[in-house]
């Protein structure tokens, strides 16, 4: 299939139309079987076109794009790791254990933790009234 700008001489409007070929377009203007749907004149002709390439740069753009959002976001979550490394106390797989102690224990002094739960140690905690968040870690893998 192809698409063509087609101008009528008599009106001067501009239409599109669609063929099988373009030796489809010249046998059905040579038979006199186009017509303007405006004036019903039989004048009417190609106007020039630029052709539509079909390429997969949107596709690659969008890939670019997808790639350097998630570069962003790893950015972002490493620029949290370091600021939790430095203000909070790493404690391991104790942490449902640690938090625990602080929540009930009145003669701790408040402090910053943060390690490793499982889901339902998390579940048990929030349930405990105990704040806990989960966030995603990416460990450096930098040789």
């Amino acid at each position: 299939m192809i698409k063509y700008k087609l101008i009528c001489q008599s009106c001067k409007i501009s239409f599109d139309s669609w063929f099988s070929s373009s030796k489809e377009f010249e046998k059905l203007k040579a038979k006199k079987f186009l017509n303007c749907h405006n004036c019903n004149s039989n004048k009417v002709e190609k106007t020039l076109m630029a052709p539509r390439l079909i390429s997969n740069i949107s596709e690659k753009n969008q890939i670019e794009f997808k790639n350097l959002k998630s570069v962003k976001i790893n950015k972002k979550i490493k620029e949290y790791q370091k600021f939790i490394k430095n203000n909070f106390e790493y404690v391991g797989k104790n942490f449902a254990y640690e938090a625990r102690t602080l929540h009930y224990n009145n003669k701790k002094k408040e402090r910053g933790i943060y390690g490793t739960a499982s889901n339902d140690e998390v579940k048990e905690l929030r349930e405990e009234g105990i704040q806990a968040e989960v966030i995603p870690w990416i460990n450096d893998k930098t040789n």
